[in-house]
């Protein structure tokens, strides 16, 4: 296997993150801007980016700043919405270990969006021609990418908040225009399996949502999308999983 260069592996991660950070930026600018509004300066934007970069527990940690909640709350608040991470990181987590001094981490950083990215790397070409440890410096570089697109989104939205006084009502939902671009990209070729997985994850979603309301349907959807995705990847009749398996 032929090992890259350090700037090989520097490049190759940030034309990757490339898509994530036009998201992160603007993203990160609706957060501080938000934070803005409740009252905040900028040298909080960066901080709660740098140490809690929770991504949508973070619009939710601005009403509960706002509201004077209790510790107790935001911590429950944190588990219950970030509690999907639990299913997709454990996928990681074998080689996340491998990683040493990067492992702690990668495992802080690992967002919906770089989890996405890091499931593409692994299926990307340029992996054939490098070694493990390429790869997973890769991945570290591309974490660290989106973290540094997101703190610099959240200080520039907090600054704008303060110096220009336009009603910013409605900002908040471009983390769900995030999550469709993401989502886009995932499925737009029909031939891969990865399209009928989002069929099953959309419709598995919607079921739970109809049963348990908005409130409480994540947890439940993510738990069965997950038990009916595992019988189709066991299933020998699965064409994406024989393509991954060859």
């Amino acid at each position: 296997m032929v090992k890259k260069t350090k700037t090989q592996i520097f490049r190759f991660a940030f034309l990757k993150s490339i898509p994530v950070m036009l998201g992160y930026i603007f993203l990160g600018t609706a957060f501080g801007i938000l934070l803005s509004q409740a009252g905040y300066s900028f040298l909080w934007a960066f901080l709660i980016s740098l140490i809690v970069y929770a991504g949508s527990m973070q619009f939710v940690l601005v009403s509960l700043l706002s509201s004077a909640a209790s510790p107790l709350t935001v911590i429950m608040m944190t588990l219950f919405i970030n509690s999907r991470h639990i299913f997709y990181g454990l996928s990681f987590v074998s080689e996340f270990k491998k990683m040493k001094w990067r492992y702690p981490y990668m495992v802080f950083s690992l967002t919906d969006e770089t989890y996405s990215v890091l499931c593409g790397c692994n299926e990307d070409t340029v992996f054939n021609t490098g070694n493990a440890d390429d790869r997973r410096s890769v991945w570290f570089f591309i974490s660290l990418f989106h973290q540094c697109y997101w703190i610099f989104g959240s200080v520039c939205g907090a600054l704008i908040g303060q110096l220009l006084p336009f009603d910013f009502t409605g900002i908040d939902f471009s983390m769900t225009a995030l999550f469709v671009v993401i989502l886009i990209e995932q499925v737009y070729d029909l031939k891969t399996g990865k399209f009928k997985y989002a069929c099953i994850g959309f419709f598995t979603a919607l079921v739970c949502l109809f049963i348990f309301g908005a409130d409480r349907f994540l947890l439940p959807a993510l738990i069965l999308t997950v038990f009916i995705i595992a019988l189709c990847e066991q299933s020998p009749k699965s064409k994406y999983h024989q393509n991954r398996s060859k």
